[in-house]
């Protein structure tokens, strides 16, 4: 194990709609890790990287004191924690690195079955809970709008049926805790999904050196999510309509078949999902011998 001193010391939420992604975003990029008893920490046993559990609200503190070199939240933590600290007169010292392909969800007002709405203006007056009170109140300051804001630390969705709040601001993915709640998603506030931030220190080169290289593995293992690798032998002379078959290549690699000047195998990496109805009009533009492979990993 490296000295303690070099190895990176990465956050992450420690229950919530972004664990289970981001463990297994970090075993993708080679990370074999062993558990604390307290369940709290995961030591990394072939990469200096240690993995710090906590909550998600926790993260951007703990990236902004140095306490961890990284942290992987979401964006509508991030900024909530940006406004918070501008607030406060507290400069933000923590940098996005990378935006991650997992997480995907949206802020928003949500209002009661049977409510009218039109703008953000139909808020004016009203009383709005959230657990996101200063990106509610810019969104309000710059639409000129004055309401009470209602702060929840959680349960925000049945806080018009206590009583409590008129409307409610929250994190929405498939709607399905709005329906529930006889609520209904009126607009969008922030557009969200996780992300990496890092601490402002300066680090040791050894420390930067693993940063750079998890980054590209990160980038490495985004990139192949939905790709596949395509072989298959087409004659010259569809060489063209096949390409525009390929969904979303780059320029395929063109092999000579040996002993056959009229046809050449053609491989491709295609960063679009293949469907069967692809194949299908590959073959019907000359394509044969068609074969598509899972990519694993990949480098630029």
């Amino acid at each position: 194990m490296m000295d303690k001193a070099t190895r990176l010391k990465v956050a992450l939420q420690k229950s919530g709609r972004l664990t289970d992604n981001s463990l297994d975003l970090m075993v993708r990029c080679g990370l074999k890790y062993s558990r604390g008893k307290d369940q709290l920490m995961c030591y990394g046993e072939n990469m200096p990287l240690d993995l710090l559990f906590v909550r998600d609200d926790d993260i951007p503190d703990l990236v902004q004191q140095d306490v961890c070199d990284l942290g992987i939240v979401g964006l509508n933590v991030i900024e909530e924690k940006r406004l918070a600290f501008q607030a406060k007169g507290v400069q933000p010292l923590f940098d996005q690195l990378m935006t991650l392909d997992y997480g995907k969800c949206r802020l928003s007002i949500a209002v009661p079955d049977g409510v009218e709405y039109k703008d953000a203006r139909s808020l004016h007056g009203k009383r709005i809970a959230t657990t996101y009170p200063n990106i509610l109140a810019r969104y309000l300051r710059q639409r000129d709008v004055q309401a009470e804001i209602v702060t929840l630390s959680g349960a925000v969705e049945i806080a018009p049926r206590l009583g409590r709040a008129d409307f409610i601001c929250d994190l929405v993915s498939t709607g399905s805790t709005l329906l529930a709640n006889h609520l209904w998603e009126a607009e969008t506030i922030l557009e969200s999904q996780a992300a990496i931030i890092t601490t402002p220190v300066p680090v040791s080169a050894e420390k930067q050196d693993w940063i750079h290289r998890l980054t590209m593995r990160i980038d490495g293992v985004q990139q192949v999510k939905e790709s596949k690798y395509i072989m298959l032998h087409a004659p010259r002379s569809k060489l063209a309509d096949i390409r525009k078959l390929l969904p979303g290549s780059e320029s395929p690699t063109i092999v000579p078949l040996d002993g056959n000047g009229d046809k050449v195998a053609v491989h491709a990496v295609c960063r679009e999902n293949v469907f069967w109805e692809t194949l299908e009009s590959l073959k019907g533009a000359g394509a044969s011998a068609i074969l598509v492979l899972p990519v694993e990993k990949m480098l630029a």
